[in-house]
Formats: structure tokens, C-alpha cells, sequence
């Protein structure tokens, strides 16, 4: 169990060193030459940097430090101390390593400013904490008002945006929001990977059939909801009960599955939505903070 933890921790620290270069590589190579901008509390400290010009470092220090008190109480102590190591780190390297400017040319510099950014920051959150407290922020909000974290953090973001093209013009407020979904899709995959979960819906005559290739064929578990089928236009009187299948299963696995149930079924009405996250059942994530 000591062996397994520590192995852990090794790879936690692993991600988070790669996550704070990558982070200080994507600033000081593409964003803040250029004056580019990416959201949260990195754009803020951006945003500050680029009408004050404070050290970059000590201000994105600065502005997360009420964040981690923040995330102390939301999430709990381990995470708020791994998040300020974070930081710190993230600032130290930003104002002791040097890294040339990679590109002025605004398309390259917003979208593979936004990927390293991204990269630097999912590597980080892989490890149990953060490098941008914009979360923390929506979580406490979140509970307090009717929207969803999300909404919030959109907010958040096009205020920041919209500061931005009132200071530094349009343009830039523009290739910084492309920057910022750059980040964002980046962040995604990094996370969630080729293992991001989809969930599955099944309507088919043949349900039991399906039903039995999911569970012994594929290895999956299954949730059956009974419901009816027909209610066509012509014949809305006519229905059948029918049982409704679903199930969850990775991205790599979704193409064999719609081949499975299109070799039972060719009619079959099949469904996908995108899962942000599953807990207990055959998936289980582990618990990172």
C-alpha cells in the first residue's frame, strides 16, 4: 500500500513539473509577447501584467492566493497545499527560465499558445490540484446562485474578454478567446483522454439480444428502463413495451458497439451523450483530492 501511494506521489510530481514548464513555456513563448490572453485567473493576471507591467509571476501568485484559502474549505487542505506548491512553482520558473518567443504570427500564437497552455494546466489537474483558481471560484459561487459551474466560469471569462478589448482592442481580445478554447479543448483531452466516457441509449426490438452481447460480449454494464415504442403519426394508438438499454463505455469503444447493434438490429435507434463523469459500477475514477 506505501509502495502504491508513493508511486503515486512519484507520477503526481512528474505530471506537475511537466504541467509548470509547459504553463511557463505557452506564457513566455507565445502569450505575453504577443500580448495574448487566456481566461480565469491566468487571463487576470495577463490582463494585469500587460497595463501594469508587475512581474507575471508574483501576480498570478497573488491573484490565486485567495483562491487556495478558498479551495482549503470547498475541497479540502491537501488539495489548497499541492495548488499553492503549484503556483509557486509555476512562478518561480517564470521568472528564472528563460524561453525564446516562438512566433509573432497571431493564428500560430493563439492556438498553439492555447495547446501548451492547456497541456501545462490538465497535466496539473491530473496531479490532484490546479494552476488557475477560476474553478474554486465558480464551486463556492455555484452553490450560491442558480447557475451551473460552467455558465459561471463563462462569465467570469467574458468579462476578463471583454476588459481586454476595451484595453489592448478587439483584435486581440478576439485571438485571445480562440487562445482560451485552444486551452480549454486541450485541457479536455488531457483529462479525460481516449477514455472519456460516453453514454449510450438503445431502442431496439432485439433488446434482449443486445443486452446479452453488452454484458457478455463486451463486458459492459448495463441499465434497463422499461418503456413502450410505436406512437407513429398514423397509428398513434398502436404501442408495444419495449426495454430501453444503457449503457456507458469509452471512446475507442463506441464505433464497435454501433457495429454490434447494427449487425442485431439495422433499425435499431441509438443515441450518445457526452459523460463528464461517472463514479462507482464497473467505472470507477480514482479520487484525486
Amino acid at each position: 500500500m506505501i509502495e502504491k501511494i508513493t508511486q503515486q506521489h512519484i507520477i503526481d510530481t512528474i505530471y506537475t513539473i511537466a504541467g509548470i514548464l509547459f504553463c511557463s513555456f505557452a506564457l513566455k513563448g507565445f502569450l505575453i509577447p504577443n500580448q495574448f490572453f487566456d481566461g480565469g485567473v491566468t487571463g487576470i493576471s495577463l490582463l494585469i501584467h500587460e497595463i501594469y507591467h508587475w512581474n507575471i509571476g508574483l501576480v498570478i501568485l497573488l491573484a490565486n492566493i485567495p483562491f487556495i484559502i478558498l479551495g482549503a474549505f470547498l475541497v479540502n487542505k491537501t488539495f489548497a497545499i499541492r495548488t499553492l506548491l503549484a503556483i509557486i512553482g509555476l512562478a518561480l520558473c517564470l521568472h528564472f527560465i528563460e524561453f525564446p518567443q516562438i512566433t509573432s504570427d497571431k493564428l500560430l500564437v493563439s492556438i498553439f499558445g492555447g495547446v501548451f497552455l492547456g497541456l501545462g494546466l490538465g497535466l496539473v489537474m491530473r496531479a490532484g490540484c490546479a494552476l488557475d483558481g477560476i474553478e474554486v471560484l465558480a464551486l463556492y459561487t455555484g452553490k450560491r446562485i442558480s447557475f451551473t459551474i460552467s455558465e459561471i466560469i463563462l462569465g467570469i471569462n467574458t468579462i476578463i474578454f471583454l476588459i481586454a478589448a476595451i484595453k489592448l482592442g478587439l483584435p486581440v481580445a478576439l485571438y485571445s478567446i480562440l487562445t482560451y478554447y485552444s486551452a480549454s479543448r486541450t485541457i479536455d483531452f488531457v483529462i479525460e483522454g481516449l477514455e472519456q466516457y460516453t453514454g449510450v441509449t438503445i431502442i431496439s426490438g432485439h433488446s434482449e439480444k443486445i443486452k446479452e452481447e453488452l454484458v457478455l460480449g463486451l463486458g459492459r454494464g448495463i441499465t434497463v428502463y422499461k418503456g413502450e415504442r410505436g406512437f407513429m403519426k398514423d397509428s398513434y394508438e398502436i404501442s408495444q413495451p419495449v426495454d430501453i438499454v444503457f449503457t456507458v463505455v469509452t471512446r475507442m469503444e463506441l464505433i464497435r458497439l454501433k457495429n454490434l447493434v447494427h449487425k442485431i438490429d439495422p433499425k435499431a435507434f441509438v443515441f450518445t451523450s457526452i459523460i463528464k463523469e461517472t463514479a462507482g459500477g464497473i467505472l470507477k475514477r480514482k479520487v484525486r483530492h
